[in-house]
């Protein structure tokens, strides 16, 4: 792999800090023998997984103080995988999966700069055949509804993977698809709901998004 700059950052959750090692900026690229390319990622896509977005920082704020107590988590479109840093230092059953090729290198290397477990990862896209992941009790993600095309492609992804009785969290910033993401979870028979978030003095900048929430019982 070329060289590609880094930076390490300390986010502070209550009393809890969580290490983290990302990409230094949204300008890095390296793909030298072109596996993310090969993959549909251009060079102008491929550094969005390893930096850390607003939504993601909300996503693993909320995940800091969910009741975890006996549920499988699944993230999706992990990118950095924040959330699920949160949720492996708390001892949770967290599971992570993005597209991107580089993601579980840095997930590990996160993992281990808070001295916890490597987190199960596996590079799945929403439309590969994946049985071997199971279902979830929660599926969480954080700014995934990026193009049209996902609001169908993700969703189908989370009926896969989620059991019966299931919870789904996503901190969207506002890219339009929400909505007909929402139709089609609750033709999947889930309820539906959507809020502010609360306390977010930690972010640079107002976030103008909104946490989508959906539970099937």
């Amino acid at each position: 792999m070329s060289s590609i700059r880094t930076r390490y950052r300390t986010l502070e959750f209550g009393h809890t800090d969580i290490h983290v090692r990302t990409l230094r900026d949204n300008q890095q690229f390296s793909d030298d023998d072109d596996v993310a390319l090969n993959l549909g990622i251009s060079s102008a896509t491929w550094p969005l997984f390893g930096v850390i977005w607003p939504a993601g920082e909300i996503l693993a704020h909320l995940m800091f103080t969910h009741d975890i107590e006996g549920l499988r988590i699944l993230e999706v479109g992990c990118g950095i995988g924040l959330a699920s840093l949160v949720l492996n230092h708390r001892h949770a059953d967290i599971t992570a999966t993005d597209y991107h090729p580089e993601a579980e290198g840095f997930l590990e290397k996160n993992s281990r700069l808070n001295d916890d477990p490597d987190i199960p990862f596996i590079r799945t896209g929403w439309e590969d055949d994946i049985s071997a992941l199971g279902q979830f009790d929660l599926i969480i993600g954080s700014d995934i509804l990026y193009e049209r095309p996902h609001v169908k492609q993700l969703s189908e992804f989370i009926e896969q993977h989620a059991k019966p009785h299931c919870e789904v969290i996503l901190v969207d910033p506002g890219r339009g698809h929400h909505a007909a993401f929402s139709k089609k979870m609750v033709i999947l028979g889930y309820t539906h709901s959507q809020s502010r978030p609360e306390n977010t003095d930690y972010l640079e900048k107002a976030f103008k998004g909104q946490v989508l929430r959906y539970a099937r019982h």
